[in-house]
């Protein structure tokens, strides 16, 4: 019928065959492959947004080694494979690569320690401020570390008597001492210590309370001077517990405040013991 019309409108030869062809409606969206484009495009924009941002966060030595291969990708290559390294751990990368500090980082630290010591106890011998305080400043090295001593005489040098309440002459050394351990990567425990004697008080403040809130306030004192916060690993009060002299508990030497600067793994094994050691 439709070849009849057709040859009757001069569209089509007599005798011709007519094929009809119908065409499937083409599908576009999400059925072609342009979002796959668009998609690729936005992975690998965040790809380099982190990239950038790895490369921001690393040490100027990395950094420096990340622009060297780009500048000469060929020379670079040809020194790491000669054995020369690009670049150089810090002290802390090389630490969380290679696990807990070992003995040659004790070593490391201890002879730090020893410079502070060093260092600490000319400050006390050439201030003429302390000049009445030198011989109640008491600097020594201990396993755990290095230990300072501030201990009372019979008159009370550092705090106001049976108060926390320190002296102008107890802040200004307290900024001195932490003037050097600030420069120091091992953590910070400061205690209090008290005599046996009583407090002649009846609102019930003894000397656990005054022992802990001398600390407390040296603490303060030390933060305040340029000590890190994140440096203070504990603040400790004792009371009579601990008596410097056990044989005179009464003894006013018995009064001070302690600061132990601890090793690092001193200060792990003190927190969470070592295997085979009771706790």
């Amino acid at each position: 019928m439709l070849a009849a019309q057709q040859q009757e409108q001069g569209l089509a030869e007599p005798g011709s065959d007519i094929r009809v062809v119908k065409r499937k409606a083409e599908h576009g969206g999400h059925h072609g492959g342009a979002w796959k484009v668009a998609y690729a495009d936005f992975v690998t924009a965040m790809m380099a947004f982190f990239l950038v941002m790895w490369i921001v966060g690393l040490n100027q030595s990395i950094k420096g080694a990340i622009a060297g291969y780009f500048k000469d990708p060929v020379k670079f290559m040809a020194e790491v494979k000669a054995g020369n390294a690009p670049f150089t751990l810090s002290a802390m990368e090389g630490q969380a690569k290679l696990g807990p500090p070992g003995p040659e980082n004790d070593a490391s630290e201890r002879a730090k320690l020893k410079v502070a010591k060093r260092t600490i106890e000319k400050i006390v011998a050439a201030t003429p401020e302390f000049k009445e305080l030198k011989k109640y400043v008491d600097v020594k090295l201990v396993d755990e570390g290095l230990k300072i001593d501030l201990l009372e005489a019979k008159e009370s040098l550092f705090f106001d008597s049976a108060s926390a309440k320190i002296k102008p002459s107890t802040a200004r050394l307290l900024d001195r001492i932490t003037s050097e351990l600030e420069k120091l990567p091992s953590k910070v425990i400061i205690e209090g210590h008290t005599d046996s004697r009583p407090l002649n008080r009846t609102d019930g403040y003894t000397n656990w309370e005054l022992s802990a809130d001398r600390s407390n306030s040296a603490r303060r004192v030390m933060e305040a001077s340029g000590l890190r916060p994140d440096q203070i690993a504990q603040v400790r009060g004792y009371a009579d517990t601990q008596p410097r002299d056990p044989a005179n508990p009464e003894h006013f030497s018995n009064r001070r405040v302690t600061i132990l600067v601890v090793m690092t793994n001193a200060l792990k094994r003190q927190q969470f013991g070592t295997p085979g050691e009771a706790r």
